[in-house]
């Protein structure tokens, strides 16, 4: 029997969170991998950081969207996509953090709900329906 076969509906659940979380912060990196990152490093250097600094915008929009919607290392990804997001908020949104939109909304709660389900997905861990799941026999541990 496989994990898919075993799945329950907190493992659907999961699969939902990591695909909604990952799957649309990738919209986001892919946007930066066709665009360019200078507005970033623009950014950063503006704060006194280096410019390599924006690198680090590909690793938290890219590289762990992809690890987290595939299933693999879902909780250092995780962990990766909520600092990328704290960041993002500390460099470009400061001063919007008490501040409501022209709506009514909290001015950063996409940045809020990206980081809020990053750090679900951390804790939470990737459940049953991943990549690698998929392809081998249950495990009761998951080592990421």
């Amino acid at each position: 029997m496989t994990n898919l076969t075993r799945a329950s509906s907190e493992d659907w659940g999961l699969l939902l969170l990591r695909l909604a979380i990952g799957g649309l912060m990738l919209f986001h990196g892919i946007d930066k991998l066709i665009g360019g990152i200078e507005g970033i490093t623009g950014l950063v250097q503006s704060k006194g950081l280096p410019g390599f600094v924006a690198w680090g915008v590909l690793v938290g929009e890219v590289v762990a969207p992809v690890l987290i919607v595939l299933g693999f290392y879902v909780r250092p990804a995780g962990a990766v996509l909520a600092f990328n997001m704290l960041v993002a908020i500390l460099l470009a949104h400061p001063n919007d953090v008490l501040k409501l939109g022209e709506h009514g909304e909290w001015a950063i709660e996409l940045q809020m709900l990206y980081l809020m389900g990053a750090l679900c997905i951390t804790l939470l861990g990737p459940g049953r329906i991943t990549i690698r799941g998929m392809s081998k026999q249950p495990k009761d541990v998951d080592p990421a």
